[in-house]
């Protein structure tokens, strides 16, 4: 075919923030070597409108105003289909597509050679991410009954982190050398893992030089609690406010409080005997599949923590450091009330010089 669409759906915390933001960073370069990252035009970024066309794809409808999604998907593949080569489209919550949405993108798709990309973790790490990233989101649960649910297996963490569960949504039409997993390394290394999306993607990283400007770090058990306390007292919904995502998660949570220094959150010791069994699961799925791996499935191993490590439970962090997490939430949010303050007010003052020397 004369056009191959990479569809890459996570999964989340697996490096996609920076990936789609070097995407977009380098979407222009890329282009002039016949890879298209699709985009509604320079008011929405690539990234924006992935995110949107996979809301609207999966019928979802949070992370701004009502309707603020609707048609995205079906802009998304009218852009696809206008274009030639390699097309990449990224974003993680297309991971746990229910099999009546995925049938739809695929024969939305059906003019296109596609391609699905998984980033898979090992759920040492994946599983406290995963945490405190809901909790980002707005959701109140303790890490506690964050893993009860996960335990249960019936909920978003399996159908977005399972391996095998995605990619046999996912590959139910595809032959095997269409599914590409690329593993993440235990090493933090965002050039590696770039370098294994490219591969993936089967593009020259040399056709985009500007690098990631944001990450998706994660927060430390004083930074996470405290952000899990303010949605309790916010009283937050399923649904997110464009207020909620400016001040809370992005000001806050992925501005201010990554940068301190705090205990991890991390899995209790006794679980790593299970997600080494669950590690091997996913293995031997995929050494018996026969997907295309980028990286090497051993990473997907957690790795337990030293038998002299002590474990802090991330639902009672000391209080010391909390408070101190909070003193430097108050003191970010004090500065951002008065940068809004300020603002108007220099606004006003510039229009009112303006009609001085006007009158002049």
């Amino acid at each position: 075919m004369s056009r191959v669409v990479y569809l890459h759906i996570g999964a989340p915390k697996t490096g996609t923030t920076y990936l789609q933001d070097r995407l977009a960073r380098n979407a222009e370069l890329l282009a002039s070597h016949g890879v298209t990252v699709p985009t509604k035009g320079r008011g929405v970024p690539a990234d924006l409108f992935h995110f949107r066309a996979a809301l609207d794809l999966l019928g979802e409808d949070w992370g701004g105003p009502p309707g603020h999604a609707v048609g995205a998907w079906d802009a998304l593949v009218h852009k696809i289909n206008r274009s030639s080569g390699t097309v990449v489209v990224s974003h993680e919550i297309l991971a746990p597509a229910r099999p009546e949405k995925i049938i739809k993108a695929m024969n939305d798709l059906s003019g296109s050679e596609v391609h699905i990309v998984y980033s898979a973790r090992d759920l040492g790490r994946q599983i406290p991410a995963a945490w405190q990233e809901s909790i980002k989101q707005g959701r109140r649960w303790t890490f506690a009954k964050f893993l009860e649910k996960v335990d249960a297996g019936d909920n978003w963490f399996h159908r977005a982190l399972d391996l095998p569960h995605v990619l046999n949504n996912w590959s139910s039409k595809l032959p095997p050398e269409n599914i590409h997993v690329v593993t993440v390394p235990h090493e933090r290394g965002g050039e590696v893992l770039w370098r294994r999306f490219c591969t993936a993607f089967g593009i020259d990283p040399a056709w985009a030089p500007l690098e990631s400007e944001r990450t998706n770090r994660s927060l430390g058990i004083a930074e996470t609690q405290l952000i899990r306390e303010l949605n309790r007292r916010l009283e937050m919904g399923v649904r997110r406010q464009a207020t909620y995502d400016n001040l809370i998660r992005e000001m806050l949570a992925e501005g201010e409080l990554v940068n301190r220094e705090s205990l991890p959150v991390t899995l209790p010791p006794e679980r790593f005997d299970g997600i080494a069994e669950q590690a091997q699961i996913w293995i031997d799925w995929i050494t018996g599949s026969g997907v295309d791996v980028v990286g090497d499935v051993e990473e997907l191993r957690p790795r337990p923590p030293a038998p002299e490590t002590v474990w802090h439970d991330p639902d009672l962090p000391r209080p010391d450091q909390q408070l101190d997490a909070a003193m430097d939430a108050l003191a970010a949010m004090t500065r951002e009330a008065a940068h809004r303050t300020e603002a108007p007010s220099v606004s006003q003052a510039l229009r009112n010089r303006a009609r001085q020397l006007r009158g002049k």
